[in-house]
């Protein structure tokens, strides 16, 4: 019986044809491609530093810099320019010699800084700051890299949160002793205003104790003082023009001390917004801060009152998710003796006074007062050129800025 012939089968067909091997240019194109994926993109890298939210600098063995972002460029206060790179790190860095110390030492110490600060005075910021070295495939150092970040607003949190640390101690202590002194500095005044009725033909008598209620009075005031600095602050916060509050100010503060020759120029900025705040409390604030210039300048000088809207930035890290601060920024300014750069770091500490009769509270209690606000005070002074106190206060007092 003959056999029927079979068919090719057509799937078979199909198949070998799907298992023939690829052309060779395919496998090429591919290997190519991996090749070139596996290769580091510069761009990439530089595009990396470029956006990163720390400074960034980066320097050769020989010193020549070969990398600073934008953001060190802002934290340094520099400006940018394509002449930096290639250039000595000391030249271009010039105008910061205490960044030029750190990088000098990259490769000179033999434990380099790990997560250490430096304070740059010329720009009032504190840096926090690694240094690193750059090393090859066989471990020689071929340059050094700094990496850092401004940390300004995280130095004077804690500053804020040490002083009021060291308030809170205090002022368990003080108010303790301030309810003690009261009643005996009552008493003296009162038996000293008795003798006064009964000695009434001696002068030398009623002069001694004309200067014992003098002196019982001024150390009353001390104790009240101390007793409102020790004091928690309460506010009661509405909506606060702060033009009210400044002419205010300057009325008060005439009934404190002598204005004699002085001229007072006030300047508010037109549609200052008006801000949350209680009213009494800043009346006190630039009151003393008046009353101040006025005692300094004993009877001759301007001082000038000035009031601008403003805003404050957030740190760079949370771009995007806090908004800027809207504040209003209010400057004392007198033409004054100054401030010695000493007493300017210590003016608002409790107790520190420049004045024989002073208390050395009335500054603290301004301090403390702007604080209550989330607020921010500071003075700038030279020594024979005047002084000057910046309040900033934010708008709204629920921005928590400075907590």
């Amino acid at each position: 019986m003959a056999q029927t012939p079979q068919r090719p089968d057509p799937r078979g067909s199909r198949r070998k044809t799907g298992s023939s091997v690829r052309p060779a240019s395919a496998g090429r194109h591919e290997a190519t491609t991996s090749r070139a994926a596996s290769v580091p993109d510069d761009r990439f890298f530089r595009h990396i530093v470029s956006s990163m939210r720390n400074g960034v600098i980066a320097f050769r063995r020989d010193g020549t810099l070969a990398l600073m972002n934008a953001e060190a460029y802002r934290i340094f206060g520099l400006t940018p320019s394509a002449a930096d790179l290639g250039r000595a790190f000391a030249e271009g860095l010039r105008e910061r010699p205490e960044i030029v110390r750190i990088l000098s030492g990259a490769f000179e110490l033999s434990h380099l800084p790990n997560r250490a600060e430096v304070r740059l005075k010329d720009l009032d910021r504190v840096i926090g700051y690694t240094l690193s070295q750059v090393k090859d495939d066989d471990g020689t150092p071929i340059g050094a890299v700094l990496f850092f970040k401004d940390l300004t607003q995280v130095e004077q949190l804690e500053e804020r949160e040490r002083l009021r640390d060291r308030l809170a101690s205090l002022g368990e202590m003080a108010a303790g002793i301030a309810h003690e002194l009261k009643n005996p500095l009552a008493g003296i005044e009162v038996m000293a205003g008795l003798l006064r009725r009964q000695v009434p033909d001696s002068k030398d008598a009623q002069s001694l104790l004309a200067d014992i209620i003098s002196e019982a009075k001024l150390a009353n005031a001390i104790v009240v003082e101390m007793l409102e600095f020790v004091r928690p602050v309460r506010l009661q916060v509405e909506r606060t023009d702060v033009a009210d509050v400044v002419q205010q100010s300057v009325t008060m503060a005439e009934s404190k001390a002598r204005r004699g020759d002085v001229t007072v120029a006030v300047h508010v900025e037109p549609g200052l917004p008006m801000i949350e705040a209680d009213h009494h409390q800043l009346l006190q604030v630039f009151t003393n801060l008046l009353a101040n210039a006025f005692e300094a300048l004993e009877g001759r000088g301007h001082i000038s009152i000035a009031a601008l809207a403003s805003t404050i930035e957030g740190d760079p890290a949370f771009a995007g998710i806090l908004p800027p601060t809207p504040t209003v920024v209010i400057e004392v300014t007198d033409d004054g003796p100054g401030l010695p750069a000493d007493v300017t770091d210590k003016i608002f500490n409790p107790f520190f006074t420049t004045k024989p009769q002073g208390s050395g509270l009335g500054l603290a209690i301004v301090r403390k007062i702007v604080d209550a606000h989330d607020g921010r005070i500071d003075v700038s002074s030279l020594s024979g050129s005047g002084a000057r106190f910046r309040v900033t206060l934010p708008v709204t007092s629920a921005s928590g800025w400075f907590k």
